[in-house]
């Protein structure tokens, strides 16, 4: 597991700069990021090789934040891994609420149920 990050920022020119110098001069990496935006703002989920520091960074900055748990999984890279590992999760009752991928080819799964999408990745042979 891993926590990942949300934040908003303004879409404008530079806001994205910003956070991840401010990031980089504290010595936090990125391991896995996803962003989208709209006229006005721009939604950014990311995970960090430093939550805490990650904490005090956006504190110092001034943005708001939350944090929630998600999965970091190793699917192949080959056709149709990914829709096995949704289907599977799917017949268990678990909505996938975010996927991206870390900057190492991981899935990131924020899921409705942490737990118990564990369980169903576990009894597929997936690592976790």
């Amino acid at each position: 597991m891993a926590v990942e990050f949300t934040v908003k920022l303004d879409n404008r020119p530079g806001t994205l700069a910003d956070l991840t110098e401010a990031l980089g001069q504290a010595g936090i990496n990125i391991t896995a990021i996803h962003g989208v935006a709209d006229l006005a703002s721009g939604g950014l989920q990311f995970i960090t090789n430093n939550t805490g520091a990650t904490v005090n960074v956006l504190g110092i900055m001034g943005v708001e934040y939350t944090t929630c748990q998600v999965l970091l999984v190793t699917i192949p890279d080959v056709p149709g891994s990914l829709a096995r590992l949704a289907r599977a999760l799917a017949q268990a009752g678990i909505n996938i609420d975010a996927l991206y991928l870390t900057m190492s080819g991981q899935v990131v799964l924020d899921v409705d149920n942490l737990t118990q999408a564990q369980k169903v990745i576990l009894e597929m042979g997936i690592a976790i």
